[in-house]
């Protein structure tokens, strides 16, 4: 019965909370879908017909979108290691652990617009920003996943480790490593997916990328261009996924 109270006390907030912030969030006006529908029309005609003419330059810039996600991953994997580790409580003291997990914690409060400016501001523009932007905040995501799972692992092995004598890094390398290294992957893997949309918006604060010409040609209401840039950007972000889920079955 208590559990049964619970749940209801629980959902019952949910929906009570929906229902009080329906004004906040405007729904009011969602008539305006079909009031202007006359703009949408006009809009939607546009993007049905996509303008391929600079199709060149929209897949180099896509091609520069994919490198900036690329190496955002992968120099976030390197600082997420070392923070996963120090941050899971069943191989770190207390004392490293907490501020571990505030410095995480951080890293994934603050969105990626608001890196990417700061670097934008300390590096200039272009994709440099972008790869610094990815990186801290995909730092901050994959040491926390990093972490759960070195929480979560057998103790079998690393009892064994440590059996023999070994020093504490060597029950991490031959211990805990080989457990979640798979696991690792395949969250890395993951968010280099996430990290290949994420570069796209990071492109329209100028942190380089397909992002920069698609803000360009919004503004100059070329959405016949933007359709095509969209196309090439679903593509471009369905062959990753497609690619990271093959990789993915591999690893698991």
């Amino acid at each position: 019965m208590g559990a049964w109270a619970l749940d209801v006390l629980i959902w019952g907030g949910v929906l009570a909370l929906l229902v009080y912030s329906v004004g906040d969030v405007d729904l009011g006006n969602l008539s305006r879908l079909f009031t202007n529908s006359a703009n949408i029309q006009t809009f939607a005609s546009d993007l049905l017909k996509p303008n391929f003419a600079n199709w060149r330059l929209f897949v180099e810039q896509m091609w520069l979108t994919i490198q900036i996600a690329l190496w955002g991953t992968f120099l976030a994997v390197f600082l997420a290691v070392p923070l996963g580790l120090a941050a899971a409580r069943n191989i770190a003291p207390v004392w490293v652990v907490t501020p571990v997990r505030w410095v995480m914690n951080l890293l994934r409060s603050i969105p990626d617009l608001v890196i990417g400016l700061l670097f934008i501001v300390a590096v200039g523009l272009g994709p440099l920003a972008g790869v610094l932007a990815i990186t801290l905040n995909t730092a901050g995501v994959l040491a926390k996943l990093f972490s759960e799972a070195v929480e979560s692992i057998d103790k079998g092995p690393v009892e064994g480790v440590r059996a023999t004598g070994a020093s504490p890094l060597h029950e991490i390398v031959w211990g805990v490593i080989p457990q979640v290294a798979p696991l690792w992957t395949s969250f890395a893997l993951y968010r280099f997916e996430s990290n290949s949309r994420s570069a796209t918006v990071l492109g329209l604060i100028g942190a380089g990328g397909i992002g920069q010409v698609l803000f360009d040609s919004m503004n100059a209401f070329d959405f016949r261009s933007v359709s095509a840039i969209v196309i090439i950007v679903v593509i471009a972000v369905t062959l990753i996924d497609m690619l990271s889920q093959a990789m993915r079955k591999r690893l698991l």
